[in-house]
């Protein structure tokens, strides 16, 4: 499964390609549904596969690289153009889900753009074919779950086994080296980083201050089936709580999560000389670029203690240069100053909603549709082990934890309010703020929603993974999302469907995130 490490492309002799068709994606393994139970429900409208069309890519790829390799991008212009085209002219509905969201972001600038960099399907494109984009968990602007895995091959599961039984994912013995497998594997994958967070500091907050810092994590939930409805300027629910340090998105030390910024004390890691190698003979094949960096190196990038979404990016070019070099030319994390820039019209920015316009296409609508109400992945207190032999040398320290029943930081990670994979801000920001009404992100006034589902867990065993779901895959299952899909399929649009449904604090939120609109 891994990539090229130099080229981001197939490695010699070796072709893995996505299946295509509808039974690419409708089942992950026997009994585990993805997107089964939406195309079951889009049939018994009359949708079939001359009429709708699974657009399975490979998603290790950078979202350009799928166009230059495998053609997936015109691939998807042909087969909307040919749905359009034999449909009376009527338009479809796109259903992105997860990083497909960012990967259509990308098509839509793709496809308008001119060639040979993009289609060349000209300005107005998207206005005549799209009626609608109905995001299912987008990441629009990243999700942290990225970093903790670039940077130690770990997230808040894989640091839970590791407490449960120590030793057992970093163990040599028949070169069982789980984690190092799995970073060398995954920092071949130029997609990953397209989940970096975006924004920097300005959107995910700094050493003192973060839009969701007054989040109550054991905040009183809506019972299943509540419904709060929120105008365009409406907000959700909210708590009192103590004030939590999410823009400090790597912390080494709980003491460092959580004491005032004046009192920590900091040694810049950039201009940090690597030292000797660490590698050894017995890293064989799942050598990581930890191994070139030293003692030397890896204590430097402890000793500036904490990091936050624009430092981020230079933690990752310290420690993974390689694979920050071809990220960097795929992908960009900032914010535009001046979208009508020329540098703009470069591919690396297309997935970045910061860094691009949506299209010219006023009649278009764009949703939002994401699950809240379950603890997601948003901060992370490590420790620094000292490397020996081929381990990781930092992971999270999952014996961090909050002094009160109510904290966000249980075993290393503090919690924000999400689906489990992305937090609230990264799905809904872009719909609730950035896109609404016309604004230089969204200079055509496309209309933005926001369609909230709490999550309910199954009440038994017979519902399987539940039909009210929050969960970031089982939500494919929750019977609100896919009737609200049902309808815009059938012609609704999003005033039909009661406008933005909203649950979580998001538009609070947003109004406490400050940049050029």
């Amino acid at each position: 499964m891994s990539l090229d490490n130099e080229t981001g492309l197939d490695p010699s002799g070796i072709r893995i390609r996505p299946v295509s068709g509808l039974v690419a994606a409708d089942y992950f393994a026997a009994g585990y549904f993805v997107w089964a139970v939406l195309i079951a429900n889009l049939a018994r409208i009359g949708y079939e596969e001359k009429n709708m069309y699974m657009a399975a890519y490979d998603w290790r790829l950078s979202f350009q690289n799928t166009e230059v390799r495998d053609q997936s991008l015109s691939r998807i212009k042909s087969n909307i153009e040919l749905v359009v085209a034999t449909s009376g002219g009527k338009k479809v509905v796109v259903i992105p889900h997860s990083m497909g969201a960012l990967y259509f972001l990308h098509f839509m600038k793709w496809v308008e753009a001119p060639a040979p960099m993009g289609g060349g399907g000209g300005s107005d494109w998207c206005a005549k074919h799209i009626k609608a984009v109905m995001n299912i968990g987008g990441p629009f602007l990243g999700v942290p779950k990225a970093i903790s895995g670039l940077f130690s091959a770990e997230a808040k599961d894989i640091a839970v086994a590791r407490a449960i039984a120590p030793g057992v994912l970093d163990i040599d013995v028949f070169a069982f080296q789980t984690l190092q497998h799995a970073m060398r594997m995954t920092r071949t994958w130029d997609s990953t980083m397209s989940m970096i967070p975006k924004g920097g500091d300005a959107i995910w907050g700094d050493l003192d201050w973060s839009p969701e810092g007054d989040y109550e994590c054991s905040a009183k939930k809506l019972k299943n089936n509540d419904t709060k409805i929120a105008g365009q300027n409406g907000k959700g629910s909210s708590g009192n709580a103590t004030h939590v340090n999410y823009g400090r998105i790597i912390s080494f030390g709980k003491d460092v999560a959580e004491m005032h910024s004046s009192k920590i004390d900091r040694v810049d890691f950039r201009g940090a000389i690597k030292g000797n190698n660490l590698a050894n003979t017995t890293c064989r094949d799942v050598w990581t670029e930890y191994h070139d960096m030293g003692i030397g190196g890896v204590k430097a990038v402890a000793d500036y203690k904490v990091y936050t979404a624009g430092s981020i990016l230079d933690l990752l070019h310290f420690v993974a240069p390689k694979m920050m070099k071809r990220g960097g030319a795929h992908f960009s994390y900032g914010i535009a100053d001046d979208l009508g820039d020329p540098k703009y019209g470069h591919y690396k920015y297309w997935s970045n909603p910061l860094e691009t316009k949506l299209p010219n296409a006023p009649a278009m609508e764009m949703f939002s549709m994401y699950g809240v109400g379950i603890p997601t992945e948003r901060a992370y207190v490590y420790k620094f082990s000292p490397a020996s032999d081929c381990y990781i040398p930092f992971q999270i320290d999952t014996s961090a934890e909050g002094g009160n029943e109510g904290t966000c930081l249980k075993g290393g990670v503090i919690s924000v309010d999400g689906d489990e994979t992305v937090p609230v801000l990264s799905a809904g920001f872009m719909c609730a703020k950035a896109w609404r009404g016309k604004t230089r992100f969204n200079p055509s006034g496309i209309r933005s929603y926001i369609r909230e589902y709490n999550h309910a867990p199954p009440a038994n065993l017979l519902e399987g993974r539940g039909t009210q779901s929050g969960a970031h895959v089982d939500i494919m299952g929750n019977f609100a999302l896919i009737e609200d899909i049902i309808r815009v399929a059938a012609g609704a649009t999003g005033e039909d469907l009661g406008a933005d449904q909203v649950h979580s604090d998001i538009f609070k939120w947003s109004e406490k995130i400050e940049i050029d609109l």
